[in-house]
């Protein structure tokens, strides 16, 4: 490696753990209540990620709206809510129950059972076809044969 690498690698790292510190503030109320926002909104960027896990820009620049917000007197539902009018209900990781968010909530419970009911349904026609259980025809027999007599008749025992 160069130089420059290892120059260049002691700013990187102090760079991705200076972004990692959670800023400091005058109380330790408002710390907690930082803390647990930005656990629970989203990062629009990475999506599987919370606000506090994730590195991306938008989510820094979030995080510091989110402070000076707190800084300023505002309640976490005013926080909440300016973020949802913002970015929508996809900004939190339990989106409120409405009418466009009745999927989320109640699709899985709708799939498992018509899943289940597929897999019964190709478990039992599986079981009544009973393809193993048919013998082989003569011209399968044959093809058989000569393709265990082909495979057979260059081998050594």
């Amino acid at each position: 490696m160069n130089k420059l690498f290892y120059l260049g690698l002691p700013i990187l790292l102090w760079a991705a753990t200076a972004a990692a510190e959670p800023p400091e503030f005058s109380n330790p109320k408002s710390e907690r209540r930082y803390l647990a926002l930005i656990e629970e909104i989203r990062c629009l960027v990475c999506q599987n990620q919370s606000l506090a896990d994730s590195n991306a820009e938008l989510a820094r620049d979030l995080r510091n709206e989110i402070r000076r917000m707190i800084e300023t007197g505002r309640s976490n539902a005013q926080i909440v809510a300016f973020l949802v009018e913002r970015y929508g209900d996809f900004v939190l990781y339990r989106p409120p129950l409405r009418g466009a968010t009745w999927l989320l909530w109640f699709g899985p419970f709708l799939l498992l059972p018509g899943a289940l009911a597929i897999a019964f349904v190709l478990i039992r026609k599986q079981a009544r076809a009973g393809v193993a259980d048919k013998p082989l025809s003569a011209a399968q027999r044959a093809r058989l044969n000569e393709l265990l007599g082909s495979e057979n008749a260059g081998r050594k025992d």
